[in-house]
């Protein structure tokens, strides 16, 4: 099974799910975002946010591919970009910190570590831009009535590191160090070499018991 990581572009665009490559739930402020789904085309508003915010602050987004499937992507910007930012009980985000606005691994590749593997992404970006942290507005009850999909639900960000910084019953808002999501593969590397290191070069090198099959 191999997984790859691509940037979001105005092409990748198309392989987000449907209902969020017409999602300009973050793109827009409430009341334009409810005129242009009533009575515009919302994806245009959408590849235009994307087109704009590529030329004047670079890459936005990651999609990840697992056997040339799209199985999950992620978007990201800062504040001044994301008008809905600013609705949210929990708002506003760091001065320091871009915002992660959407989190979505498609339903048959979960649980394979893609979420962790978009956000590593989306950190390794960052930092080379110099920021300093991600956060995000997450969902604590994300099957009551509200923002549904729209809205990453908390336990994914706390399952891929972030932390809460401001409390709020339904949109606590969440917060992951940068330094700490960089340290995530060097950590994985150095406890395998730890466990190689201690097995003999004669363990290591002795090849697979053959597995006997049971019949019924």
């Amino acid at each position: 099974m191999s997984r790859r990581l691509v940037n979001l572009t105005l092409d990748t665009l198309e392989d987000l799910p449907r209902p969020c490559r017409q999602c300009v739930y973050w793109e827009l402020d409430p009341v334009s975002a409810e005129r242009a789904c009533a009575t515009g085309d919302p994806g245009l508003e959408k590849e235009a946010w994307v087109s704009q915010t590529l030329l004047e602050w670079g890459s936005c987004g990651k999609l990840a591919y697992v056997d040339g499937m799209p199985a999950g992507f992620v978007m990201y910007a800062p504040p001044a970009y994301v008008p809905r930012s600013m609705a949210f009980p929990t708002s506003p985000v760091s001065a320091d910190a871009a915002l992660l606005t959407t989190a979505k691994v498609v339903p048959a590749f979960a649980g394979g570590g893609l979420g962790r593997m978009l956000v590593q992404g989306v950190a390794r970006d960052l930092t080379k831009r110099g920021v300093k942290a991600i956060e995000a507005f997450g969902d604590a009850k994300p099957d009551e009535e509200g923002e549904g999909a729209c809205v990453a639900p908390v336990d994914f960000f706390l399952s891929v590191g972030f932390k809460t910084v401001r409390p709020h019953p339904r949109y606590p808002r969440l917060r992951l160090e940068l330094r700490t999501a960089l340290s995530w593969k060097s950590d994985v590397e150095y406890a395998l070499e730890k466990l190689l290191g201690s097995m003999s070069p004669e363990k290591l090198l002795r090849p697979m018991p053959a597995t006997s099959s049971i019949e019924n």
